[in-house]
């Protein structure tokens, strides 16, 4: 995989010399992953303009970055960031970088203070102190296009958990009486059992009036017929995530009272209207047009309180995001979800998700499972 890495180190670097800096230091294990293949919950990436790259982690990954990242070469250190920087300004056979770009989302005050302190304290007195640059969302662009390899991983992890949910399905246990909690549990276990290595995130089982919560968890609240059951979850296998929900009516569609079941349609509409929209060369923003308008025309906007998908990949929820301040357009490669949702509350909610890949036509949906 060094290849792939160095490749993405290399467009890395490209972007730096656009943005002005001439080097790039970044703390965030899914970006230190990201460009050099090592994992670990210590390290940081120090990225120069010229395509030359440096990370630092403690002892504790000694082994581990060397044969994760054998063409980086590494430093052992605790503070990883700024003893990055202390090895970049103390090198006197290259020219002291003017801009290093750090990045805002992403660095903590502390470490900020940290990293300003390095700069400080190892500025070469005869030469212009470097500046820490706030740069944002830099490598986060350059993952949005999937290549093949990261595609295959997502599929996996998606086809993980759509199984995972039809097993709950013909086992019956999406049934009165089973409480949120359980169907959790249930739920997460079919899907360590055919491979993830954990849940992407915590998996939501919204029950009754807790439908109305689109973030509400699982709980102890026992299902009833007649409820709507929102299930939002995803399954973590090889580095990449899935992200799908279902929306349930205990007892049969035909036990939901008229309500729930005038939500559902509206909320099934609209998200076939983004799926339908979500074609290349379409404006983020009119992909979150093309969902929230017939939630809109149903009368229930006010209701719809979220945007109506993001992207995904090493993590559930990143770039780019179709929503009413959405920007960019959609091109072949990049992830999206389409989730659409209606929640009015002490009465119930719906949301209905997939996750989608951008291709030159129609998008693929890799979370196919009945609705």
């Amino acid at each position: 995989m060094s290849s792939v890495h160095a490749e993405r180190r290399s467009r890395l670097a490209a972007a730096l010399a656009e943005s002005g800096c001439d080097c790039f230091i970044t703390s965030l294990p899914t970006h230190v992953q990201w460009l050099t293949g090592f994992a670990s919950s210590n390290a940081a990436l120090l990225c120069t303009a010229d395509g030359t790259a440096t990370i630092a982690t403690d002892g504790r990954y000694t082994e581990q970055v060397k044969a994760q990242a054998p063409d980086v070469p590494s430093i052992r250190a605790r503070a990883c960031a700024a003893a990055l920087i202390g090895t970049l300004l103390g090198d006197t056979t290259s020219a002291t970088p003017r801009r290093i770009g750090v990045e805002a989302a992403h660095v903590s005050v502390a470490e900020l203070a940290k990293l300003t302190t390095a700069v400080d304290a190892d500025a070469r007195e005869d030469v212009v102190k470097p500046e820490l640059v706030h740069t944002t969302g830099v490598v986060e662009k350059l993952r949005e296009v999937k290549n093949a390899a990261e595609l295959h991983a997502l599929r996996h992890a998606a086809s993980i958990a759509v199984e995972a949910l039809h097993d709950l399905v013909v086992a019956d246990l999406i049934v009165a009486g089973k409480s949120e909690r359980e169907v959790a549990a249930e739920l997460e276990y079919r899907m360590r059992i055919r491979g993830a290595d954990r849940p992407s995130f915590d998996t939501i089982v919204a029950s009754g009036p807790n439908s109305a919560r689109p973030h509400h968890g699982a709980e102890d609240r026992k299902l009833v017929d007649g409820d709507l059951v929102t299930i939002d979850f995803g399954a973590f296998a090889g580095g990449y995530n899935s992200d799908m929900t279902r929306t349930f009516i205990v007892g049969g569609f035909e036990s939901g009272s008229e309500f729930s079941r005038k939500i559902y349609n509206i909320v099934l509409e609209a998200q076939r209207a983004g799926i339908d929209a979500a074609r290349a060369g379409t404006a983020l923003v009119d992909v979150d047009k093309a969902s929230r308008s017939v939630i809109d025309k149903a009368g229930y906007g006010a209701f719809f309180v979220h945007s109506t998908g993001h992207g995904i990949g090493i993590d559930v929820h990143e770039a780019p995001f179709a929503a009413m301040s959405g920007s960019g357009t959609l091109e072949p490669g990049i992830t999206l979800t389409i989730e659409p949702g209606i929640y009015v509350p002490d009465m119930g909610g719906v949301r209905i998700e997939d996750t989608l890949i951008i291709t030159d036509g129609v998008p693929e949906i890799i979370t196919e499972f009945p609705k």
